[in-house]
């Protein structure tokens, strides 16, 4: 029986590449499947690796994300391929890296996904987006419609210099095109708990989010989830196999992990949209507070 909710969409994004993006998102979804959640994942990368992590090679003679995005008349469940019991994917192709100049002189070119997004919502809990590494028509689509952002990254400091800019982002979307966009918060990846300069990088992030409590900022309430994806490399094997952690290495540790961040998220997701309502009527009656602005981190 169909269910009447509608999914929560949560994007996952960083402009800097190779921080283990794909790898949570693909892995992420899978974990969500597996706890029982009709879980849909969008490749929006034109590199298309998400949908290649899952062994899914393009095919000409079914739509891709690139056919969705360019005619709005497109059935989107047309192009849905799935990948597992209670997961889909909305797979991505080469074609997709021409979507940004055909959308830029469309009227509703920020609206494109989140308008297909709308005719597929009832089918799933939890709708995942795999931006591409940069801040163009194809992020913003995604950050249009998406309820939370999840920012991957590696405890590095040049990706916490990174991590005001994304929040700078966020807050510009969340400001004009999707008032309701807020960060879930924080994945660490390829984690290594022995290395100082890493404690150190996780303590000025927990820093930072603690002090945007009570702002009102789309990052308050935000934080660095549990638990850290510890470096693994079977995570970067098992996209040769197009599986995900969970049928390529069930018993390596980052099974484990993101077994247990997808529990974390599920519980986060639950959380929030409960909290929508209450969150939505204290912003008409309260005057929001002066924020941090995000230029202070390190």
């Amino acid at each position: 029986m169909e269910k009447t909710t509608t999914a929560r969409t949560l994007a996952l994004m960083n402009q800097k590449g190779g921080v283990g993006k794909t790898t949570t998102a693909v892995n992420l979804a899978a974990g969500l499947a597996r706890l029982g959640q009709r879980t849909l994942l969008i490749d929006l990368d034109p590199q298309a690796h998400a949908s290649l992590h899952l062994g899914i090679e393009p095919d000409e003679n079914q739509p891709s994300v690139y056919d969705v995005l360019m005619d709005p008349s497109l059935d989107p469940s047309s192009a849905i391929r799935n990948s597992g019991e209670r997961l889909d994917v909305l797979a991505a192709e080469t074609d997709l890296a021409a979507a940004e100049s055909e959308l830029a002189p469309l009227a509703d070119r920020t609206s494109r996904l989140g308008n297909a997004i709308g005719k597929l919502a009832h089918h799933y809990d939890a709708v995942l987006i795999d931006c591409p590494p940069s801040l163009g028509l194809l992020t913003i689509n995604a950050l249009a419609c998406a309820h939370q952002v999840l920012i991957p990254m590696q405890a590095h400091f040049l990706a916490l210099h990174g991590v005001g800019k994304l929040l700078e982002t966020v807050k510009m979307l969340s400001g004009s095109v999707n008032p309701e966009l807020r960060v879930m918060g924080i994945v660490l990846c390829a984690y290594d708990a022995q290395a100082s300069h890493t404690r150190e990088v996780v303590a000025d992030l927990d820093d930072f989010l603690s002090s945007a409590a009570g702002t009102g900022e789309p990052w308050d309430g935000a934080r660095v989830l549990g638990p850290a994806i510890r470096r693994n490399i079977k995570l970067a094997e098992c996209p040769s196999f197009g599986q995900t952690i969970f049928e390529y290495a069930p018993g390596a540790p980052g099974a484990e992990d993101y077994e247990a961040l997808a529990r974390s998220v599920l519980d986060r997701l639950a959380s929030n949209q409960t909290q929508r309502t209450t969150s939505s009527l204290d912003a008409e009656i309260h005057v929001k507070p002066q924020a941090q602005p995000a230029e202070h981190l390190p």
